[in-house]
């Protein structure tokens, strides 16, 4: 029988939350993501015919929060 170790165990529940995951959570809480989509949905390029596609909505607004929130 192999002896078990913490990290097979689930150290997981131990750790400390990084400053990383504590600002996406905290954006999370703060910013209305649906309702924000919603109002630049019907502006937003419609993905059609060959191409690249558009990334979604919802994916663009995340990043562009992240930047505004971290430097401004």
């Amino acid at each position: 029988m192999r002896q078990q170790s913490l990290s097979e165990e689930g150290f997981e529940k131990y750790r400390k939350p990084t400053r990383r995951e504590r600002f996406l959570e905290e954006m999370e809480r703060i910013v209305p993501w649906a309702e924000l989509g919603a109002v630049i949905e019907p502006f937003y390029p419609k993905p059609a015919g060959a191409g690249r596609r558009p990334i979604g909505i919802a994916r663009m607004l995340r990043i562009h929060g992240s930047f505004e929130f971290r430097v401004g």
